[in-house]
């Protein structure tokens, strides 16, 4: 059976945000949450989808403290303008669950000249991290939750070809940003010792959601085709738990810089345990970050 999460903690005063909120595990993630009395803000590309999500969720919690803000994390400029708006308006933030994702698109390249799986599931991330991480120290005791992936482990990171412009295969960059966002929560625990910030990431499952909409094809469609068709998938609710294990389970406060999955510690691969890579990566990151950035307001 997979993990459950049980603790029965409120979160009555906080403030939780969460990208990628309108579908699957983001959804189910708010739901809980929002039933424990926590401000929950819903980060959505798509405003219309988001509110349909919206109604959903106010409807089966019954809250009124579930915002939905519009956020495109494959646009420098919309994670600027959202993290501008976030920073004045809201007093506290005590969780960030980085949980948007793609899988194994086509290649192509964002408004800022990036790949669209390292800019979406990486980069954005990344700089949204950044924009509200003196809010999280203002909250402090405070978490960051990165949703990465069992693919991490076929991830390597290509510091010559990091934007995939030399060779591209659809699951090789996956692996890679999501082997790049258990690095960015192992940086940020180095670079946040003392705070009271906490950063981990997690392995949600093999969860039946959206972000399989471009695997139909060749074997890999083949395969989860057979998974769907057999139920060999979790359901949402299902992949949720181990974001909700991180963000509220009170013997985590002082854990950071690990990998969990089915609401467990675990090890992930060697090459997401190398220090020198995470802090390599952070600073390629910063690089490239300021340059589209530069070039956009020039």
């Amino acid at each position: 059976m997979p993990a459950s999460y049980k603790g029965k903690e409120s979160i009555q005063g906080k403030t939780v945000l969460i990208t990628g909120a309108n579908t699957g595990i983001g959804k189910e993630t708010v739901i809980d949450l929002a039933k424990r009395g926590g401000r929950i803000i819903m980060c959505c590309r798509n405003v219309e989808k988001g509110q349909e999500a919206l109604r959903d969720i106010l409807e089966e919690t019954k809250s009124d403290q579930v915002i939905l803000k519009q956020l495109d994390l494959s646009s420098f400029q919309s994670i600027q303008t959202f993290a501008r708006d976030f920073n004045q308006t809201e007093s506290r933030l005590d969780i960030l669950i980085n949980n948007a994702g793609v899988m194994a698109c086509p290649r192509v390249e964002t408004e800022d000249g990036l790949e669209l799986q390292i800019a979406t599931n990486y980069f954005g991330h990344f700089l949204l991290t950044s924009l509200v991480l003196e809010k999280l120290k203002a909250s402090c005791p405070s978490r960051i939750i990165n949703v990465s992936s069992l693919a991490h482990k076929f991830g390597k990171i290509n510091f010559e070809d990091l934007n995939s412009e030399k060779s591209y295969g659809d699951w090789a960059a996956y692996g890679q940003s999501k082997l790049a966002n258990i690095l960015h929560a192992l940086e940020l625990t180095r670079r946040l010792k003392g705070t009271g910030v906490t950063a981990n990431s997690l392995h949600p499952g093999s969860v039946a959601t959206d972000i399989q909409r471009h695997v139909n094809t060749g074997c890999q469609g083949f395969l989860f085709s057979g998974m769907r068709k057999f139920n060999m998938f979790l359901t949402p609710v299902q992949g949720a738990q181990t974001t909700l294990h991180l963000a509220l389970d009170p013997g985590l406060q002082d854990v950071s810089g690990k990998y969990f999955s089915d609401c467990k510690e675990k090890t992930p691969s060697h090459r997401a345990r190398n220090e020198a890579d995470a802090t390599r990566l952070w600073v390629m990151t910063e690089q490239i970050i300021s340059q589209r950035l530069s070039s956009t307001h020039m």
